[in-house]
């Protein structure tokens, strides 16, 4: 089992530098930066934790094929991996329908921009001319970097509905369930098997990692409070799926969306946040994590704590 860490692109370069540095001297196998739109750009912050550190592992959850290009991301990621002596891995997805509608950008065959863009990046990276004439791609055969990347970087796929899920058994080195409350991740790895059956794949080759919402303090008011702030900010853009497993539909979350999009009113949000949301993390103390988990915040409670009862 490996243990990693996820944080959003919303603080201070430095606070990544300092928490991934302790998340590598308290054991963390990966460190992982969102680039969620209008917030710091994860590559770049990604930069600066490769430059700090030796050993963890980097990667961004998630970059998108519609707001940056594929071959641009090819470009970045193969940066990346240079940079960090080969310790990049690429999380991949098709993003957040409501956040690309700020910009204007269509959100057309999600899966399709998935996949098309997960076999290019691959040959890419592997030193190859990626043509494709595909539904989403349509690359002339001058598509091939003109540098030798290090390796081909692992790609993860970001997946939140059943088809997504699928795909990262058919296609993916590794995946990233998006938000999916601990307890339903049963739910989870059959989709993953069945893709990986169909692409007659192994899935004990790929790295399928529990991407949960923590937030792990002495105080449970104040773990709860920070975890309020994430699920009235992202509630919105889950899926019906998820939303499903909780009890929960997406009229829930209309006034909260309201409050923050609208009114930029994050503490009035966060009251509106029901004690189901919060189900769609962890909240509480270390026993809480480990109790949760077995059926992340506090990185030296984690390392010391958490780490241990599952090596």
């Amino acid at each position: 089992m490996k243990f990693s860490l996820r944080f959003n692109n919303d603080h201070p370069v430095s606070s990544y530098v300092r928490w991934a540095k302790l998340a590598e001297s308290v054991g963390f196998n990966q460190f992982w930066v969102s680039n969620d739109l209008f917030f710091r750009s994860a590559p770049v912050i990604l930069t600066a934790v490769a430059l700090a550190t030796e050993k963890i592992e980097i990667g961004t959850c998630i970059l998108n094929p519609y707001s940056i290009n594929p071959a641009e991301i090819a470009m970045m990621i193969a940066t990346l991996d240079e940079v960090s002596n080969g310790r990049f891995n690429l999380g991949l997805s098709s993003g957040a329908e409501d956040f690309l509608n700020w910009i204007g950008v269509p959100y057309i065959k999600p899966r399709t921009a998935v996949i098309e863009s997960t076999h290019a990046i691959n040959q890419l990276l592997s030193g190859n001319r990626a043509a494709v004439e595909g539904e989403f791609l349509k690359w002339s055969g001058e598509t091939y970097l003109r540098f030798t990347p290090r390796r081909r970087v692992p790609i993860y796929i970001g997946a939140m509905s059943p088809k997504m899920l699928e795909e990262i058994g058919r296609i993916a080195d590794g995946g990233l369930p998006l938000l999916f409350p601990p307890e339903h991740y049963q739910n989870v790895i059959p989709l993953i098997e069945k893709g990986a059956r169909e692409a007659n794949r192994n899935i004990d080759q790929i790295d399928v990692a529990a991407c949960i919402w923590c937030s792990v303090s002495e105080d449970k008011a104040a773990a709860e409070d920070a975890l309020k702030e994430k699920v009235a900010y992202y509630g919105h853009a889950l899926s019906e799926s998820i939303l499903q497993q909780i009890g929960l539909t997406h009229a829930d979350f209309e006034a909260i969306e309201h409050a923050v999009m609208v009114e930029n009113d994050i503490e009035k949000a966060k009251q509106l946040v029901t004690p189901p949301m919060l189900q769609i993390g962890i909240a509480g103390k270390t026993d809480d994590l480990i109790r949760r988990v077995e059926k992340l915040t506090n990185l030296e409670a984690i390392g010391r704590d958490v780490i241990p009862h599952f090596s």
